[in-house]
């Protein structure tokens, strides 16, 4: 094993790539169509960093290649290491053909959110190169830890995942009820209790079980005694959900954000009344990184048009926090 300022002068960076592709696939093969070299040189690049650090980094057999416990402890930090000089290249030159930012966004706020944070980060970096991804918040939140992804627009999730991110509180997001605009439950004169006693006969459209928005939609409707005998539809996927509000009578349990262009539109109705507990949504980084000026300016976008959607939402819900008094607050 050679001294450490030894070791540190001739490791390269395709030492730490190809030890990252190893461990991100769990094998070699694969590490190999990763990276667009052979498999040969795979091995050889992996033995020279193990003869460098001393340490053999991964166990293989034939079900792949595992890390051994020094891996474990030199993982996060070539991921680090990696993750940096990315940034500072970006730091430095921003081209049409640099990588894209990758940013992580829960799918029922991506539809409405995404399209303004972007016309505001144009603004300052012209023609820019992004790569949206969504899914489940804790996916969204490991993959951020894992440096996958640049940055999480989600849900605060519990301490142990949060470990290594930091969370910067945007709003905190209810769960409306919703249905398309003509429905019999959205109809005026229908007194909120009755409409809630009636969405037991509705088809209701809920979020996956073991997610948290699914936890507070549960929560409401156990406290209002409402079994759902219309029928019931779990899914994430906005679009699906909102074909079915249109096209099948259903009812729809959904965060505010992914309904409100069809609200601003008057395409869907909502009952006047905000489900507790909000939810706090926020922007979420590595806690060890320096974000590059590309990713400031994206963050900054992300802040100024969550402030506008605050201040918005304070307007439109005057009238649901007034019907909720008026029937002794149903949430």
């Amino acid at each position: 094993m050679l001294r450490p300022d030894a070791a540190l002068a001739r490791i390269r960076l395709r030492h730490l790539q190809c030890f990252l592709a190893i461990a991100q696939h769990g094998n070699l093969r694969r590490a190999a169509q990763a990276l667009s070299i052979t498999q040969p040189a795979v091995t050889k690049t992996l033995n020279e960093l193990e003869e460098l650090l001393g340490a053999a980094l991964f166990v293989r057999g034939r079900r792949g290649a595992t890390l051994t416990p020094q891996a474990e402890v030199f993982l996060p930090h070539a991921s680090a290491s990696v993750a940096a000089l990315g940034r500072a290249v970006d730091s430095v030159s921003r081209t049409p053909g640099e990588a894209p930012l990758r940013i992580g966004m829960l799918p029922t706020l991506a539809p409405w959110f995404m399209p303004a944070v972007l016309r505001r980060f144009a603004q300052q970096r012209p023609n820019p190169t992004l790569r949206v991804h969504t899914g489940r918040n804790a996916q969204l939140v490991e993959a951020l830890r894992q440096r996958e992804l640049d940055v999480v627009v989600g849900r605060l999730s519990e301490p142990d995942a949060m470990v290594g991110v930091t969370f910067e509180h945007l709003y905190a997001e209810p769960l409306a009820v919703v249905m398309r605009r003509g429905h019999p439950l959205a109809r005026a004169g229908l007194e909120l209790p009755d409409a809630v006693a009636r969405l037991a006969d509705a088809l209701l459209v809920v979020p996956l079980a073991g997610t948290m928005i699914r936890q507070v939609a549960e929560g409401f409707l156990d406290r209002h005694g409402v079994v759902a005998r219309g029928g019931l539809v779990e899914t994430l996927d906005v679009a699906l959900a909102r074909g079915l509000a249109l096209g099948a009578d259903a009812v729809w349990f959904t965060p505010e954000a992914a309904a409100r262009p069809d609200l601003d539109a008057g395409v869907l109705a909502r009952l006047p009344l905000r489900i507790a507990p909000e939810e706090p949504v926020g922007v979420m980084l590595p806690a060890d990184a320096a974000p590059s000026p590309a990713l400031q300016a994206l963050v900054s976008a992300v802040r100024h048009q969550a402030l506008d959607w605050r201040r918005a939402a304070l307007l439109e819900d005057a009238p649901a926090h007034a019907a909720q008094r008026g029937a002794g607050r149903t949430t």
